[in-house]
């Protein structure tokens, strides 16, 4: 049996995939602040989603509560992330083959479908407008998550394979609210606060719209890089590989 887990930080950010799967059976438990989907095939293979939160410590739980079932032997870090260059579109997932923790400097490889040299940071916080020129500046053009980083140190300390696929969310140049002052030191989102907060600013309406318009396209190509990922792997046991995702 192949056991793979594909760790994200929101439900969000598996919807589709999670979706597309429904009448496969997912089983969904709650373990705290982390939310479980299990998956097992006909052939004994088991995909474990797993969402514990935005952040490498929740990422690090999330990880944690796949592991109590038994050992990993994929471990896929998937989600939302911003733009470090314009020539990421928003709307549009990557395949990521380097991620490098911009808190500690530590870099880790990440196999790929295509041989891609897309670049991800991950950052200690979100990051907005200002703090994506400065991480452009010190490692170019790419993208920036919360987590990728801890889930790669993590596989790496295990010897298993590690893949990266992130969605763009935020394009380079959009002005968005400040979403860490809505993140609970246990990469909760507060969002009943944020909803009240931007309520009462209506210019960062049409950024909101656009990002989550966004967002749910990236989610859907998430889903297909993921199938691709898994079908390579042999960890699919439908026999006509996996189907064409509804948008």
């Amino acid at each position: 049996m192949t056991r793979a887990a594909i760790i994200a930080a929101m439900p969000g950010e598996l919807k589709p995939f999670l979706n597309e799967n429904a009448k496969e059976g997912w089983a969904h438990e709650r373990r705290g602040n982390v939310h479980l989907w299990r998956l097992t095939w006909a052939n004994g293979n088991e995909w474990v989603a797993a969402c514990g939160g935005a952040g490498v410590a929740a990422a690090t739980r999330a990880f944690a509560e796949v592991e109590k079932e038994g050992p990993v032997d994929l471990v896929i870090s998937t989600g939302w992330a911003g733009a470090l260059g314009d020539e990421f579109a928003a709307g549009r997932a990557f395949d990521v083959g380097k991620v490098v923790d911009a808190r500690t400097g530590e870099r880790f490889e990440a196999s790929t479908l295509s041989h891609a040299d897309v670049l991800l940071v991950t950052s200690p916080i979100v990051a907005g407008e200002g703090e994506k020129q400065r991480l452009t500046a010190s490692y170019g053009g790419g993208l920036v998550d919360m987590e990728a980083a801890g889930v790669a140190r993590l596989a790496a300390m295990r010897g298993i394979p590690f893949c990266c696929v992130k969605g763009v969310s935020d394009g380079f140049r959009d002005r968005l609210p400040d979403f860490n002052r809505f993140i609970s030191p246990g990469g909760e989102f507060r969002l009943a606060g944020f909803i009240l907060y931007s309520l009462m600013r209506p210019w960062h309406w049409p950024a909101l719209v656009r990002m989550g318009e966004n967002s749910r396209k990236a989610a859907g190509e998430i889903a297909e890089l993921l199938y691709e990922i898994l079908n390579e792997r042999g960890i699919i046991s439908k026999p006509n590989g996996y189907p064409d995702l509804q948008h």
